[in-house]
């Protein structure tokens, strides 16, 4: 199988981040350092090793649900010095990594896995998984914008796919509403809301297809169900 892919199967990241590790001449097959992509290993016979430690298949993946609250990064180290969500997840001795990312000022549901192959079904372009958030925004959205929003909106160069919305609340200068999404573009929300003239206050992911953060407070992380795992595994 392809180098990527088999350091995905073994946990160590993400195919997309596998290749990025491969790049920078971290991965050595054989004793020799590899940073071609498309090279292919046969475990049983090849050796194949991350920063000089040998990468071994096993079947004691780790899933897991976080309440990210705003102020951590959605990495495993940064380079400013700031909190990230490892930081949040004490305790587990299997090294994992975030699911996609949230940003820094955003808040909620947050995976967590050594399973790559997971990694890259969920964070694929082609996945087409609902991503369900609270927004808060600036001023009172109206139909004729929340039309807009749901027929897509240009974010400069780009125009989104179409996504939904809901008002769930009005406040005096604010309202909270629901969207749902299934692409996963840089602050899309965010960018999403600026052009439509309502820039974001707060934003809160609730839910990612049918996998939930209710009942689980900010902060706090626990393992998936196994009928969650199953659920995420059908995609």
């Amino acid at each position: 199988m392809r180098l990527q892919k088999y350091m995905a199967l073994a946990g160590i990241a993400s195919r997309r981040g596998a290749e990025e590790l491969i790049k920078m001449g971290r991965v050595k097959v054989n004793g020799e350092i590899v940073t071609e992509m498309g090279i292919k290993v046969n475990p049983e016979i090849d050796t194949i090793s991350f920063d000089n430690r040998d990468i071994k298949l096993s079947d004691n993946k780790v899933y897991v649900l976080l309440n990210k609250p705003e102020g951590y990064v959605t990495t495993a180290k940064d380079q400013f010095g700031r909190p990230t969500v490892l930081d949040l997840v004490k305790g587990i001795r299997k090294r994992i990594y975030p699911v996609g990312r949230l940003d820094y000022n955003t808040s909620g549901l947050l995976l967590l896995t050594n399973d790559g192959e997971l990694t890259h079904k969920i964070t694929h372009p082609s996945s087409h998984i609902y991503k369900t958030y609270k927004c808060k925004i600036k001023g009172l959205i109206t139909n004729k914008k929340m039309d807009e929003f749901k027929s897509g909106v240009d974010i400069g160069g780009y125009t989104t796919a179409p996504a939904q919305i809901k008002l769930l609340k009005k406040y005096k200068n604010n309202c909270l509403v629901k969207v749902i999404i299934h692409e996963g573009k840089n602050r899309q929300i965010r960018k999403m809301m600026e052009a439509l003239g309502h820039p974001v206050i707060t934003l809160e992911r609730i839910s990612i297809g049918k996998i939930d953060i209710e009942g689980l407070p900010k902060g706090k992380w626990r393992y998936l169900t196994k009928e969650e795992k199953e659920y995420l595994k059908s995609l």
